[in-house]
């Protein structure tokens, strides 16, 4: 069965997409810890991170260094953290958070509630700043 990120991959569910490229999609957590968060995910759906194969996890880190370096225009701040915990969607993904603090890569505060509106709004800041 697949993975929900294989289905907003798909196109099967929406989703705030950022870039993608032929073997790495990027889109909007849809529940973020801050304005900006973004998940990389390979489109190829292998579960654990360290098992895909190391072509297409250095590209995957590579494209997410790409995405982190435009969220980091958008949203001002000093670095954007990266998280690959992999507990929630069977399917290897990367967080990216723009963070302030340290306190800010903890998954365990609340989420932010934003309008579908507000996160249109940061997929395309985050996009123009990929140019």
């Amino acid at each position: 069965m697949a993975t929900i990120f294989s289905k907003i991959i798909a196109g099967e569910i929406p989703c705030y997409k950022i870039a993608e490229t032929e073997n790495c999609y990027a889109f909007l957590d849809i529940s973020p810890l801050a304005k900006g968060h973004t998940l990389v995910v390979p489109k190829k759906e292998i579960d654990y991170i360290f098992d895909l194969d190391d072509t297409l996890l250095s590209e995957l880190n590579i494209f997410a260094k790409q995405i982190a370096k435009a969220i980091q225009k958008a949203y001002p701040c000093p670095k954007v953290g990266i998280a690959v915990i992999g507990l929630e969607v069977p399917h290897a993904h990367i967080h990216l958070v723009p963070l302030n603090n340290v306190g800010d890569l903890d998954f365990k505060r609340p989420k932010l509630e934003l309008t579908k509106q507000e996160l249109e709004n940061i997929s395309q800041n985050i996009i123009a700043c990929l140019k």
